[in-house]
């Protein structure tokens, strides 16, 4: 089989990883590079040009479609829908997924718990609205953040209304959410792939931070999932409608709470830590549902 991955580069950890594994498994691994992507609809029919060529015929797409290219990712992954080409995660879940705040939105809608969330425009509303998220401390973030980066703990209304000025003017969307202390600056991470748990790791952040990500100096170690856990985990990527889903979850008196569903999950820490191949189970399942569609 000709196996595209659509990436921003082919030399990111998980890119890589992907085309060793769909090359040692026997198929062609096409490397797309999501910015060299560009979609033409010609008379009512739609191409894909990788450069200046026509993209040739693939048999399935595995999109690494990040936030940080906005719309334009999304766009790639349903043209190649259009164009008929399968893909392990369609272009309206990865949408539903970039939008964080939508993303809990229809989570908590299908009864799934998720942090204390305040989504406002206004900094005086969000101050007289802080008891409904436990009170100070409360963490802001960028709406179009990934990797801790844009996450600010604010432990004073002054700071708040700061950073949002802040942040407003610059054009960003920002959510306030509850400081979910007993978590004790700990997440679990759980990939999920085809609707069952695939592997999960504990991260806990660096000492003098509260942002466990591993590209923010947090550290991950294998972690045993409790029925619970996996069951929110399971249903949270089938709610969004991903195939692959990494789950961020954080432990709290009030039961597991999910705080993200990544549509693009990386997985260099959790491979390194439970010595898993990851990605040779993402290819053999994307093959696998594959084939069985065509059946």
């Amino acid at each position: 089989m000709r196996i595209g991955i659509l990436s921003l580069s082919n030399r990111l950890y998980a890119t890589r990883r992907l085309i060793e594994a769909v090359n040692s498994l026997g198929h062609q691994a096409v490397w797309l590079n999501t910015l060299a992507c560009s979609m033409l609809i010609e008379n009512g029919r739609s191409k894909l040009l990788h450069g200046t060529e026509v993209l040739e015929e693939l048999d399935v797409v595995i999109p690494r479609v990040g936030r940080t290219l906005g719309e334009y990712g999304v766009a790639v992954v349903r043209q190649l829908e259009a164009m008929g080409v399968p893909v392990l995660n369609s272009s309206k879940a990865i949408a539903t997924a970039h939008n964080k705040f939508g993303c809990l939105q229809l989570l908590a809608q299908h009864g799934i718990q998720v942090p204390n969330t305040l989504f406002s425009r206004s900094p005086a509303i969000v101050n007289s609205l802080l008891d409904h998220l436990g009170g100070l401390p409360v963490v802001l973030k960028m709406l179009e953040g990934s990797q801790g980066v844009g996450v600010v703990l604010a432990n004073n209304r002054q700071v708040i209304s700061s950073v949002l000025d802040l942040l407003w003017g610059l054009g960003k969307e920002v959510q306030v959410q509850e400081f979910v202390e007993e978590s004790g600056g700990s997440d679990i991470r759980i990939l999920v792939l085809g609707g069952r748990v695939v592997a999960a790791m504990k991260r806990t952040a660096r000492p003098g931070d509260f942002r466990s990500n591993v590209h923010r100096g947090g550290s991950g170690r294998p972690y045993k999932l409790g029925e619970q856990e996996k069951r929110v985990a399971v249903n949270a990527a089938k709610v969004v409608g991903l195939e692959l889903a990494g789950v961020d979850i954080l432990p709290s008196r009030k039961g597991p709470l999910v705080v993200e569903v990544n549509a693009s999950p990386g997985f260099e820490e959790l491979e390194r830590i439970t010595q898993l191949d990851i990605a040779k189970k993402i290819v053999v399942h994307t093959v696998k549902s594959f084939q069985d569609i065509q059946k």
